[in-house]
């Protein structure tokens, strides 16, 4: 579901240096450990967290359009791996390209605002069922994981579930 964790972030983002005032002066270093812990390069752009609702925006086109695990993942890939400013509408639009977005019907997208109600309200019920950061994993429609865990985590989650019948 799409989930504008920022909605209050200028359109051009923030500094990057702003979130160690927000999460402490080790944010950083922890994001990274969970990152490469997991097998995964961690090199979001360096100077700016981008305010996202763009790629909200065209990431629902995607869904429209069948291409949404795609464009998800190149997005993703090019935010946290590629230092790529996904705020950035033109680097927005080329990385939709690359993933089989028509570059045109994007920035439409972008520029009517047709998905925003979409996004807000996805967002209002996400908060309405705790979720309040990313990554948010609800399991089985009976557990909810919020944040970023290690694979044990996930794997006593499933365990649990395994193991307790369902609610009648």
């Amino acid at each position: 579901m799409p989930f504008d964790l920022h909605p209050e972030y200028p359109p051009e983002g923030i500094p990057r240096s702003e979130l160690a005032r927000r999460y402490g002066p080790d944010h950083e270093q922890r994001v990274r450990e969970v990152v490469e812990e997991c097998g995964y390069r961690y090199a979001p752009p360096p100077d700016v967290v981008p305010h996202s609702g763009n790629a909200l925006a065209v990431t629902e086109l995607a869904r429209e359009l069948g291409l949404h695990e795609p464009v998800h993942r190149r997005l993703m890939d090019a935010y946290w791996s590629e230092a790529a400013n996904i705020g950035d509408e033109d680097v927005l639009l080329g990385l939709a390209a690359e993933a089989g977005l028509d570059r045109a019907e994007a920035a439409a997208a972008i520029a009517d605002g047709r998905y925003r109600d979409r996004i807000a309200e996805s967002t209002r019920e996400a908060n309405l069922l705790g979720i309040n950061a990313i990554p948010a994993f609800v399991l089985d429609e009976r557990l909810l994981l919020v944040g970023a865990h290690p694979h044990e985590t996930f794997e006593r989650a499933f365990g649990h579930l395994a193991h307790e019948g369902k609610p009648a």
